[in-house]
């Protein structure tokens, strides 16, 4: 199980959960590759190939949970499955009792329905099926309020969840999200073992407690380079999956400065 090892989170569990990897790339491998699809066209050229549509996307919610849950509560909740990413959901700055869950395979949604009014410590738990578009709302959503920043920076945030990374400008500074939080330089360095990195070209962010956030800035050489790093995308470091990001100066100078 991905909590245990050199990397094992620590501290308030349900904190891992908005620093946790954002399964974005929705035609990644990690959910089967979708194969090829033929639509026959009346057409003297017969059969035309046609784009593969987005397969399904494994994504539960969960409702009624108790407000000390935990992300690790909720991998014992769904023991024997895959968990990808535990997005805890607050609405007024308070946890909500709601959460979303994606598992590792879409299979496995129908045994975490199983789980449905089975109990987390003394309170039941409901267990919904749900859309990617509602997962990634809420990921949106929850960048907005932990950010706190305009209606204009939200719009601009949630815009890049759907559009997705590849279309963002490149700086020659990355984001990295979903870093375990005993994650160090030297650990970043040699997960872009490929570039040469100064130590101080690497910024780790920390939370308003003065402990690691589960998120990092690195800064590049160039543009290319850091278009280039973006193939690191969703690598492990350790046991976790870290997420990149095209960032820019600004966005990190504003990052560190919350963090001090």
């Amino acid at each position: 199980m991905f909590f245990r090892g050199k990397y094992a989170d620590v501290g308030d569990g349900r904190e891992m959960a908005p620093k946790r990897q954002r399964t974005i790339d929705p035609g990644s491998s990690f959910y089967g590759s979708p194969g090829s699809s033929f639509m026959y066209n009346s057409s003297p050229y017969g059969y035309v190939n046609q784009p593969p549509p987005p397969p399904p996307f494994p994504v539960v919610r969960l409702r009624g949970l108790p407000f000390d849950c935990t992300e690790i509560d909720v991998a014992e909740f769904f023991h024997g499955l895959d968990i990808v990413d535990v997005l805890f959901v607050h609405k007024g700055g308070k946890f909500s009792g709601e959460a979303f869950c994606v598992l590792g395979y879409i299979l496995q949604v129908d045994y975490a329905l199983q789980r449905n009014r089975h109990n987390i410590g003394r309170r039941y738990v409901e267990v919904f099926r749900s859309k990617r578009q509602e997962y990634y709302k809420a990921i949106a959503n929850e960048v907005s309020d932990a950010r706190g920043g305009s209606p204009r920076q939200s719009a601009s945030r949630a815009k890049l969840y759907h559009e997705g990374k590849d279309s963002a400008e490149h700086t020659g500074v990355l984001r990295l999200r979903g870093l375990p939080f005993s994650a160090s330089k030297d650990d970043i360095m040699d997960f872009f073992k490929d570039f040469v990195l100064p130590e101080d070209s690497i910024h780790i962010i920390m939370n308003l407690e003065c402990r690691p956030s589960g998120e990092a800035y690195v800064e590049f050489e160039n543009a290319e380079e850091s278009k280039a790093a973006m193939a690191k995308d969703r690598m492990t470091l350790g046991s976790r999956y870290i997420e990149l990001f095209p960032s820019s100066h600004s966005e990190m100078e504003d990052a560190i400065s919350r963090g001090q």
